[in-house]
């Protein structure tokens, strides 16, 4: 029996949530600059979202998640300023375009400052948009460079999961290459942008 999803759940759209549970692999984009960003193919090895990373946008510190059609999803960037310079944290933060073409704050992730907290300090995500009445508050637990890290709630629920490497190496032995499980009613383009800033922090494919 199908899973009824909670219009609520969905972050960016109700559009990207599964009524099961889903896997996508996430492959680097091949045959282009540095920081050119990644590509997201479901089990049909079908594209379903594009990452644009620094080589492509001509920016640093800043990333942008599109749909499968090249549709704009999410603009991604990390804040700047005296009061973030003097934060032991920095924060990334995600934004939609609305009905007017406004930019809309729809998440902010928070890392540590010193990247030699980055395995101690937990990197911690929290939901801005005020209709979103479930859990607010995520965290990353593992290591994102393992290939084995996931994104759990306020409850302590797993909503996402990065596979480790061995996972597919069957398919393609590379390291450029693993799966993101996505429980059922998760929006699917808010994991993938939590994956590419994670990929940004950890010096992956989306930076130059």
């Amino acid at each position: 029996m199908a899973t009824t999803i909670n219009s609520n759940m969905a972050v960016v759209s109700k559009v990207f949530c599964s009524s099961s549970e889903v896997v996508l692999v996430v492959r680097r984009r091949p045959h282009v600059v540095n920081g050119g960003g990644f590509i997201v193919t479901n089990c049909a090895q079908n594209v379903v979202f594009k990452v644009d990373g620094c080589g492509i946008l001509g920016k640093k510190e800043e990333l942008i998640l599109k749909d499968s059609y090249g549709h704009d999803l999410l603009l991604i960037r990390k804040k700047g300023g005296v009061i973030e310079a003097l934060s032991m944290q920095r924060k990334w933060r995600g934004y939609s375009k609305d009905f007017e073409g406004s930019e809309k704050l729809v998440f902010c992730l928070k890392e540590p400052k010193n990247s030699c907290f980055l395995k101690k300090m937990p990197i911690k995500i929290s939901i801005e948009q005020k209709d979103y009445n479930d859990h607010k508050i995520f965290q990353i637990a593992g290591y994102f460079p393992d290939r084995s890290c996931s994104i759990i709630d306020s409850s302590g629920n797993v909503i996402a999961k990065v596979g480790a490497r061995k996972e597919v190496q069957q398919v393609m032995p590379s390291n450029d290459v693993y799966t993101v499980t996505v429980k059922a009613g998760i929006d699917q383009a808010f994991v993938v942008g939590v994956i590419a800033i994670l990929d940004y922090i950890y010096d992956g494919s989306t930076k130059c």
